[in-house]
């Protein structure tokens, strides 16, 4: 087999899986570009016919979308640290308004762990209430969770009116309960208007899509995850790192 060849079907598979993979993390109302089905079947073909240059091709292709993960999450590591609120944008806060300690939660309201994250996290703001800033950005794991892009649409409509943290907390309380129910019951108790709510549910994919962007960007692989930016350290953290870190952190 020719190199010429072994690089075309390098650059066809990688064609190929780079869609597969951006796809998964599209909302159904963005995914509007589809693979070719012919072109789908002729990479098929490859692969039935070459299977060890295939098998060559996706190792080569893990390690550059290894080393290009690595690349985007130092250059977005660093503009967290210098441009913090830019990060921040329009996303729910709660916490220190000082910006010093920084803490960007990705999260999915239908998640067990999320769930476990939330009461923890309640802890840390009642314990520690200006040592850190939370930032809620949104993971819906749509794939797997029927109701987590609906309460990702609720929760961003409430925030439009100030009560996201409100709106979240129930959501996280009563996420056995999630669905159409609880959303305007939710909304109803916060006195939300509701016209306005549920026009704001239909216009909130945009701002979700926003945050599944950086989720890709990032190639975080599942929630809750957490990024973390101080004056001594800016990166990754673990949950049950945060309270030694917080503790040490000073304002």
């Amino acid at each position: 087999m020719s190199q010429v060849f072994k690089n075309w079907i390098v650059r066809i598979s990688s064609i190929l899986l780079s869609s597969l993979f951006w796809s998964a993390l599209i909302l159904p109302t963005y995914a509007q570009n589809q693979i070719d089905p012919k072109l789908e079947q002729q990479v098929l073909e490859i692969i039935r016919r070459n299977p060890v240059t295939i098998i060559e091709s996706v190792q080569a292709y893990q390690e550059e979308q290894q080393q290009r993960v690595i690349t985007r999450r130092q250059e977005f590591i660093k503009n967290f640290s210098q441009n913090t609120q830019d990060v921040i944008g329009n996303s729910p806060t709660i916490g220190s308004s000082k910006l010093q300690t920084v803490l960007l939660e990705f999260s999915d309201f239908q998640c067990p762990y999320c769930s476990e994250a939330h009461k923890t996290l309640k802890d840390l703001l009642k314990k520690y209430p200006n040592r850190f800033t939370l930032v809620y950005k949104h993971f819906p794991l749509f794939q797997v969770h029927s109701q987590a892009l609906p309460a990702a649409r609720a929760a961003w409509a409430a925030h439009q009116q100030g009560k996201f943290w409100q709106y979240h907390d129930t959501l996280f309380t009563k996420q056995n309960q999630l669905g159409e129910s609880l959303y305007i019951e939710t909304a109803k108790n916060l006195k939300l208007d509701l016209s306005k709510f549920n026009q704001d549910r239909q216009l909130a994919d945009e701002a979700i899509q926003k945050d599944l962007d950086l989720v890709n960007n990032l190639n975080l692989s599942g929630t809750p995850s957490f990024i973390v930016t101080s004056p001594n350290f800016t990166g990754p953290i673990k949950l049950s790192e945060l309270e030694t870190f917080l503790a040490a952190a000073r304002n």
